[in-house]
């Protein structure tokens, strides 16, 4: 059986998103910039699908900016938010210990520049306390940046409560809502952020594309510079057919999104726990507060690298954490945040469903997960020192 569980890496693209690539492609070939009749065929779908993501995000058409991406949006409203508060002498930036690294990477070059970068630390649910970001917000503070679900061990953060206080000091607040957005609501206003990041490929639409949203007033800086695309604040001819099936996706999975989140959360339960009866391994994230595809554990004795190897040779795919560090023998920031230790977080593996995804994959993954996780117990010499007393179990 192949069993595909590695969602909050990329998705599969939605056939109807597919579907919307290919015809705009044939159909709406002109540039978007260009005068004549085929450029303006193409300017007006581009407006159209910028209105339907706004729509679908509860604001106006023209606070939605396409990107290449996540990275991309995260990196521009940070930076963005970063020089306007430098005009005005302010330069404390403050954000949470379990960012995805287009925000974490992003502060560590702004540190360098000069600015004050204050990380929360989150309780062992992965969560950040709203006091704790009341204590850090002070007048010196440009930006609060806190991603709304976090995309290894899918705790959701409390955005709308941090929202508020934003509001009410003054400071422009940035989300990175890419692992939230078509699989939970989202709604910008009850947020109350200024500024959301979000990727088409983690709901069904295809890589290279995703969208920035700016709240009106809200500062905004070039990232790119070039021509006068996207209303002069994001240069490079608009990417048409990716942004159309990005928006096909995201009005598919936003329709579908109740039945979608019940079926899919009672999947996740369900494998959440067969895997817990596993004797030594641990629960990464919130019980509830978590994405509902979202699977996180830990196992003691083991590396996580060999157990995806081996659960791949049996037709699983799956994580041990962050796609864009899987090539990192580091253990993942995000569980060092939320006590694991070292040994302990080596040991990580991360499944997450989609739609797609059926009763029988979840007992196969729970028949051979486990049999793995034994199988390399079995020829582990720390595994063997646990067992023979030499060193103490932590989970």
């Amino acid at each position: 059986m192949f069993v595909y569980a590695d969602n909050a890496a990329t998705t599969k693209i939605r056939p109807a998103a597919l579907q919307k690539y290919v015809e705009i492609s044939e159909q709406f070939f002109g540039n978007p910039s260009s005068l004549h009749t085929a450029g303006q065929r193409a300017k007006e779908e581009l407006e159209r699908c910028r209105a339907k993501v706004a729509s679908l995000l509860g604001c106006n058409t023209r606070e939605i900016y396409f990107t290449s991406g996540g990275s991309e949006s995260d990196n521009q409203a940070i930076e963005s938010a970063a020089i306007a508060g430098a005009k005005k002498g302010k330069k404390r930036i403050v954000s949470t210990a379990i960012e995805h690294h287009a925000v974490l990477h992003t502060l560590n070059k702004l540190q360098k520049e000069g600015f004050e970068i204050v990380l929360l630390p989150v309780g062992e649910n992965g969560i950040v306390s709203v006091a704790d970001a009341e204590k850090a917000i002070n007048s010196n503070t440009c930006l609060v940046s806190v991603m709304l679900a976090n995309n290894e061990i899918g705790s959701i953060q409390p955005v709308a409560e941090i929202g508020k206080l934003c509001r009410e000091r003054g400071v422009l607040l940035h989300t990175d809502a890419v692992q939230a957005v078509g699989h939970m609501p989202v709604d910008v206003k009850e947020l109350s952020c200024d500024y959301l990041a979000l990727s088409a490929h983690k709901f069904g639409g295809p890589r290279g594309v995703g969208a920035l949203y700016v709240k009106t007033g809200a500062p905004l800086f070039n990232l790119i510079e070039g021509g006068a695309q996207e209303r002069g604040k994001r240069a490079g001819t608009e990417n048409l057919p990716a942004i159309a099936a990005m928006a096909e996706a995201l009005g598919e999975a936003c329709e579908n999104l109740p039945s979608y989140m019940r079926r899919v959360s009672a999947l996740r339960d369900k494998l959440i726990e067969n895997l817990s009866k596993i004797p030594h391994c641990a629960l990464n994230g919130d019980r509830e507060k978590r994405l509902c595809g979202n699977v996180s554990f830990c196992f003691e004795g083991i590396e996580g690298e060999s157990l995806l190897l081996l659960l791949d040779d049996k037709g699983i795919c799956a994580s041990s954490g962050s796609a864009c560090t899987s090539g990192s023998l580091d253990p993942s920031h995000v569980l060092l945040a939320i006590g694991r230790v070292h040994d302990v977080a080596h040991g990580s593996l991360r499944l997450s469903l989609s739609e797609d995804t059926t009763e029988e994959e979840i007992d196969y993954l729970s028949e051979e997960i486990p049999k793995v996780v034994e199988y390399l117990r079995s020829i582990s010499p720390v595994w063997r020192d646990l067992q023979e007393g030499r060193r103490s179990y932590i989970l």
